[in-house]
Formats: structure tokens, sequence, C-alpha cells
């Protein structure tokens, strides 16, 4: 599996998305930044506790998928930036695990879009395996 990637720069990712002709239509970025934690996803989600604690994780994804999660976003109303970085490889606790970014006209359509982005993208696009 491939190594852990270098953490994208949110200052430049924005000063990237600001530069973009199709800003002058947003109001508002969002961004999300999703971290491998050290509880179980069974324990937040389902309230399942074995004691045990996360170590790490092994991440990967299917960049067409992805990239068909992007294209669904920019065709939610009043989307007009989405910018997606996914890490990979074994992944400890701490590290980042994504960085989206969505930029919009109004509050409801970004916050609608970036819910439907890392929905979609952790649902349909991803592997994570949590070590413990």
């Amino acid at each position: 599996m491939a190594n852990k990637k270098v953490s994208p720069s949110m200052d430049e990712w924005l000063r990237e998305a600001k530069a973009d002709p199709r800003a002058l239509q947003e109001g508002m970025f969002l961004v999300h930044n999703g971290i491998v934690r050290q509880t179980s996803k069974a324990k937040v989600r389902q309230g399942l506790d074995d004691d045990s604690l996360v170590k790490g994780m092994e991440f990967a994804y299917a960049p067409e998928k992805v990239a068909a999660a992007v294209e669904e976003t920019y065709k939610m109303a009043g989307i007009f930036y989405v910018k997606v970085w996914l890490n990979e490889g074994r992944l400890d606790v701490g590290d980042d695990i994504m960085y989206l970014l969505v930029g919009g006209d109004i509050r409801p359509h970004v916050i609608d879009a970036l819910q439907f982005l890392v929905e979609k993208i952790k649902t349909e696009c991803v592997t994570e395996i949590e070590q413990r």
C-alpha cells in the first residue's frame, strides 16, 4: 500500500479558490478535515465499546468514484468550487484522512453540499480499516 501523503495548505487552497473566476458568485467556503481518531468508529457511531483503542488506519480510495462525487456536488444549487484531497496508506492517530473545500453562494447550499460530499466519499469511495 502507498505511503501517506503530505497534507495540503488550506491557506493555499483558499487563495486558489478565491482567484478562480467563479469566486465572484461565492459568499462562503467550508472546509472539512477528517482525521484518524483513537476511538473506534463502532463506539462513536453505534455505542459499541470493546475497550480497545485505534492505533491507526489503512486508508485507500477509488479516484474515479471520487471524481464522480465531485461532479455530482458541482450540480447542486449554488455550488461553484469543490476541491478534494485524500490521504492513503498506513495512517496514525491524528493523521489527516481527507480535506474537502466547498464554495458556493449561500450558507445553506454550501452546508448541504459539504455534507453530501463527505457522506458520498465516506460511503462509496474509500476503504478505512482501523488498526488496533
